[in-house]
């Protein structure tokens, strides 16, 4: 299967400039290509991953891919897809994000393979030492505004009259036909991938390597992902999905994928996976057979988090999601009990009801409102339904003590199966 296949097979083709120019160039030997993305924030996002794994993919089919970071496009701002200016960041800014996107772009591209090594650039590079005259003067001259206004980046903004488009973001598409120019010229880099909101932006600079150069170039979309329900990916109630474990930790990300709507878990394995063609076509069979079973869903969160943060984060993640299923609490660390902790019911207890005595067991099962009274809960007890740090206990004269207490503040609590409840000592 060649690369151009493969990213059918998958659906990661949403346009092409010339598909026959393409998979004929492809057929030739190796290409260079490249994608861009503007570091707005200091980690990328579950959103990126699409283009970078197709820039991983062509990479094993022993391509040349270039990750470009927009140092300074970024500090402009791409009016694709929005319906409002981005706010504008200081260089220091996007210096500060670039540097920590680095690290989690040597997870998703071999930057030290001997063949076909991944390269990572910065437009500020070549774009800063230029001029505003020289620019106008070497590169505005051979854009047409009436095609700019006609492009859908900018004529949707244009339309809207109560926002529009500053001169400022107008200009944005220049400047990636300037990236694309340079890199065309200087790395022999003949096509540019991007999201489906790039169409516009990728045609000028082919049509800008063309103009200065004589070259041709291509250019390849990717669909923009959307969830079943029409919403937009990665987003969720508490924001977005980042790679950046300190803002999303491994677990919630081992969250966000195990929650995939059922409607969506076998194109994602397409779109965020290295498993093969055979692999997805048995996961599929699999779910058909058996949705309850989350056999494809599984797969699809331990090899993305696998993919972003190693197979040993990956393990800890798990550890932690089958607490919820009367795991064992070994190893489980606190940062990660407390990001379950979010999604219990929690109850605050004043430490001194564990003082003394202790705080008998009933009450605290009635207190985290397992049960509706400690009559109901001695039975319960009684009958072994109730664990405590998932453990049975079937004594209703058990005492809860500080002793009890994991990582010094909680008592989780379990009624049957799958009802849990925590006190929290303030």
């Amino acid at each position: 299967m060649t690369i151009y296949d493969e990213l059918q097979w998958r659906g990661l083709v949403a346009d092409c400039t010339d598909v026959p120019g393409l998979t004929t160039r492809l057929a030739a030997g190796p290409i260079t290509l490249y994608c861009g993305f503007d570091p707005t924030a200091d980690s990328l996002h579950v959103g990126n991953l699409v283009p970078l794994l197709v820039l991983r993919r062509f990479q094993t089919h022993g391509h040349h891919p270039i990750a470009l970071a927009g140092g300074a496009t970024g500090s402009i701002g791409d009016p694709s897809g929005r319906t409002a200016e981005r706010q504008l960041l200081t260089r220091e800014i996007l210096s500060r994000n670039i540097a920590s996107v680095k690290t989690q772009l040597r997870r998703l591209l071999d930057f030290d393979t001997a063949a076909n090594p991944a390269r990572l650039l910065d437009n500020a590079d070549w774009t800063a030492p230029v001029s505003y005259l020289e620019f106008l003067r070497d590169i505005g001259k051979h854009f047409s505004v009436n095609q700019m206004v006609a492009k859908e980046s900018v004529r949707a903004r244009m339309e809207d009259r109560e926002v529009g488009i500053s001169y400022t973001e107008f200009s944005y598409m220049l400047l990636q036909a300037f990236d694309f120019y340079h890199l065309r010229k200087e790395h022999q880099c003949e096509l540019q991938i991007g999201g489906s909101d790039q169409w516009g932006n990728i045609t000028a600079g082919i049509d800008l390597c063309r103009k200065k150069l004589g070259a041709g170039a291509f250019g390849l979309t990717l669909p923009l992902i959307t969830n079943a329900d029409g919403s937009k990916f990665g987003k969720t109630v508490a924001g977005a999905t980042w790679l950046d474990p300190a803002k999303t930790s491994v677990y919630r990300f081992y969250q966000f994928w195990i929650r995939t709507d059922d409607r969506d878990v076998i194109r994602y394995l397409k779109y965020f996976t290295f498993l093969s063609r055979d692999e997805i076509a048995a996961l599929e069979q699999q779910h058909a057979a058996n949705p309850g079973a989350r056999d494809a869903h599984k797969a699809l969160a331990r090899a993305v988090t696998d993919l972003v943060h190693g197979p040993a984060a990956t393990a800890e993640a798990l550890r932690a999601s089958n607490l919820l299923f009367g795991g064992p609490l070994e190893g489980i660390p606190e940062s990660t009990f407390k990001d379950i902790v979010d999604e219990i019911p929690t109850r605050e207890l004043a430490r001194a009801r564990l003082d003394g005595t202790g705080l008998p067991l009933v009450e605290a099962v009635v207190l985290a409102e397992l049960c509706p009274g400690k009559s109901q809960a001695r039975k319960d007890v009684e009958g072994g339904g109730i664990y405590v740090n998932n453990a049975r206990v079937a004594d209703p004269k058990r005492l809860m003590a500080a002793s009890d207490l994991l990582f010094g503040r909680y008592l989780l609590l379990r009624k049957g199966k799958r009802t849990y409840a925590i006190l929290k000592v303030d």
